[in-house]
């Protein structure tokens, strides 16, 4: 199983938030700090935000928060909804398989398709940012040293 692009960058966008204290990041300093695009970041942001998990307040003192429902998502459940409910494979396509009819594999790839998703269940986001991860993320967000130039 292959996640998308669109659903890792939100995880990374939600631990990166998760770990945000005091100061409120912009997208685009969760965009720098992940070193991803603008444009992709904040149309993650904005469906985080439909999803509720984030929150966006704009003007000085502004930024994204991690809610508490963005906390404590469980990752499986977050990854369900980002991936959507497609199969891992397209058994109907523009050229549909001849085997769909009488073929065991699309429903074994259903089976462990869902068991990866149960696999991440459990976890939540705060989970993901436990050390050494956490550590990690508030060295990224740190940005540069006092003094530095800030690109």
């Amino acid at each position: 199983m292959r996640l998308t692009r669109f659903t890792d960058l939100a995880l990374r966008v939600l631990m990166r938030l998760a770990v945000e204290d005091a100061d409120l990041p912009t997208t685009r300093d969760v965009a720098a700090t992940m070193e991803v695009p603008y444009t992709h970041t904040a149309k993650v942001v904005a469906r985080l935000q439909h999803l509720g998990l984030v929150e966006a307040r704009r003007g000085r003192g502004g930024g994204l928060a991690l809610t508490g429902a963005g906390r404590s998502a469980s990752v499986g459940g977050l990854v369900r909804e980002l991936e959507g409910a497609g199969d891992v494979v397209d058994c109907e396509g523009a050229a549909p398989c001849p085997l769909r009819a009488a073929c065991l594999l699309r429903g074994a790839l259903r089976r462990a398709q869902e068991a990866f998703f149960a696999s991440l269940d459990p976890l939540t986001v705060n989970d993901l940012v436990a050390a050494p991860t956490g550590p990690v993320l508030l060295g990224l967000s740190a940005g540069p040293p006092s003094g530095a130039a800030r690109a």
